[in-house]
């Protein structure tokens, strides 16, 4: 959310309000307003009755007592240089401009006179693009006040198109008592990521609240810290160092500064949601971008170098699958000459996305579900472990100028198919692991059950690839009904092995059965072959195996035949030479 919109911080309006000033009217059309305004007044009317009531207080405009003066605290009218800090974390929901519904945005900032355009930093084809960029400026307040962040979309022959703006009055938060110049952290830290950015100190800022509302320092006793008048009980992390300890409890009571009868909301450490209009299109928000700007007047010590927002870089791993069996994967097939249920079986896989995929060989006319492969898929990505998401980056076509980068779910998809030669192959079953949390895999084929994917009470124990590096089981796969129910159809053996690209350089291996450090050959049955390629073997396990006793019966009918028409076709002749022999 915008500071401004926050009801606690009144638009950081409790010093001024701006009044846009018109030159004369030339019409009564009130459209024309807008190209009217020629500038802007800040100030702010309050009358008073005087002398005030006894019983009258008002805390909005000063924070103090009225009866000490009305214009106690009023920031100095003077002139003041300070160090801007605009941080650009990314943007969201950009409307689109390219024809193909994407954006190529970039930044572009305006303070005063000074502008700075981040175009060679364009995000290409995004609508969701992260920036991670600050820009630092030297302003002169009042001058300087208006703060425009802009993002334009980058086109390579044609002017560039503003996709929208968002604008902040830096003076009314710089002079405003709700301390909008730099976010209070909610922890005190002096080094690390965390480390304090103020240049003071949280003592230093409680001190600076307390002389400004004309009470006493703040005194730091163990446990209590008392403001004025107030003791307050604070428990914080004992530490050796008093002086870190005195900070964290000052930051505690800077944390409560609003229960203070003096107090007010303090700005936290923040991140803000600003909505992107475009000036053509006034109403419709264009999107959305996350930011905060820290100011630091330059008469003060000045602050330490910026925070790094820079976005993470993608780290390559290689993903490692050894898909060694599989169980009671179903039938699908009937076999050409005995009507057998079979299937031919081989299983596939991928990581970044179907045209990634790799697939096994097949293991032929498996009659029980049972396929043996020992075969190795090799997958590389760039994975990053903040977003815990898979980034691609590639050109969308060959006529893409550069590339684009897409974000995707680190998830290894397997799929067990039977081949068909002369029809397209038959989908027998799926199972999807995500690598950041998968159920462990079981470690008999008996073992691997469907409640390893439907259960979510947290008795099936998970897996992070990403820390586990190793694993080896059972996993089954499944199809969805149309009912939604998950039906087993079979159970696949796995190992999957994690390593970084360094480790994988160092140690290569090959895909399938090949060398570096290759794999045996699986230990199949003898009636594993394709039946039209093997005529011998086809008569020999197919017709042989099943028909055998039919075949044998068969044989010897024919043999019990051709003897008795042997017989008859010969007995005429031996019983004339029997005859003529006789006589």
């Amino acid at each position: 959310m915008e500071l401004e919109k926050i009801p606690e911080f009144n638009g950081f309006k409790d010093w001024l309000h701006t009044f846009e000033l018109y030159r004369g009217k030339k019409s009564a059309d009130e459209s024309e307003d807008d190209n009217r305004i020629v500038g802007s007044f800040k100030g702010a009317i309050t009358i008073y009755k005087w002398p005030l009531p006894n019983d009258f207080e008002d805390f909005h405009l000063t924070g103090f007592d009225l009866n000490y003066g009305l214009l106690q605290g009023l920031p100095s009218n003077e002139q003041i240089r300070v160090l801007v800090r605009v941080y650009v974390v990314k943007a969201l929901e950009l409307h689109p401009m390219d024809l193909n519904g994407k954006a190529d945005p970039y930044i572009v900032l305006q303070l005063g006179a000074k502008r700075v355009t981040d175009k060679e930093n364009y995000v290409s084809k995004q609508l969701n693009p992260v920036f991670g960029k600050c820009f630092e400026f030297e302003a002169t307040f009042p001058q300087d006040s208006l703060l425009t962040v802009q993002i334009f979309d980058w086109d390579l022959v044609s002017a560039d198109d503003m996709i929208g703006e968002t604008k902040i009055d830096l003076e009314n938060r710089f002079y405003s008592r709700h301390r909008a110049t730099c976010g209070i952290a909610l922890k005190y830290e002096e080094d690390g990521y965390n480390a304090w950015r103020d240049p003071m100190k949280p003592t230093q800022i409680l001190a600076k609240l307390c002389k400004e509302a004309k009470i006493d320092p703040p005194v730091y006793t163990p446990g209590h810290v008392k403001v004025g008048r107030i003791t307050v009980p604070v428990n914080v992390d004992e530490v050796d160092d008093l002086k870190i300890m005195e900070e964290r409890m000052a930051l505690t009571i800077l944390h409560k500064w609003q229960e203070f009868p003096i107090g007010c909301y303090l700005t936290p450490e923040h991140i803000e949601t600003r909505s992107l209009y475009n000036p053509e299109k006034p109403g419709m928000e264009q999107g959305k971008i996350e930011m905060w700007v820290d100011m630091f007047p330059m008469d003060m010590p000045l602050p330490g170098p910026p925070t790094n927002i820079s976005p993470r870089k993608p780290k390559g791993y290689e993903l490692r699958v050894i898909i060694w069996n599989t169980d009671e994967v179903v039938l699908e097939d009937d076999a050409f000459f005995t009507g057998e249920k079979m299937s031919d079986i081989y299983v596939k896989g991928w990581v970044k996305g179907t045209e990634d995929n790799q697939s096994t060989d097949i293991h032929y006319r498996s009659l029980t579900g049972e396929g043996n492969f020992n075969w190795r898929f090799v997958y590389n990505f760039d994975y990053l472990s903040a977003e815990r998401r898979i980034v691609i980056t590639k050109k969308e076509s060959v006529f893409s100028w550069d590339e684009s980068e897409t974000k995707i779910p680190a998830r290894l998809d397997l799929q067990v198919w039977d081949a068909d030669h002369f029809s397209a192959d038959d989908f027998l079953g799926a199972l999807t692991l995500d690598l950041n949390k998968f159920p462990r895999g079981a470690k008999s084929a008996k073992l691997c059950t469907m409640e390893m994917i439907t259960r979510n009470d947290g008795s099936v124990p998970m897996v992070n690839i990403f820390k586990q590096k190793r694993i080896k089981g059972w996993w089954p796969f499944y199809i969805k009904k149309d009912n939604e129910v998950l039906e087993l159809t079979g159970k696949v053996e796995a190992e999957l092995h994690l390593l970084t690209q360094e480790e994988a350089e160092k140690n290569p291996v090959g895909l399938g059965r090949n060398e570096p450090e290759p794999l045996d050959k699986p230990n199949r049955p003898d009636t594993s072959f394709v039946w039209f390629m093997n005529p011998l073997k086809s008569l020999r396990y197919i017709l042989w195996q099943n028909l055998k006793w039919k075949i044998l019966k068969f044989l010897v009918i024919l043999a019990l035949t051709l003897l008795l028409l042997l017989f008859f076709y010969s007995l005429p002749g031996y019983t004339a030479k029997r005859i003529v022999g006789a006589k």
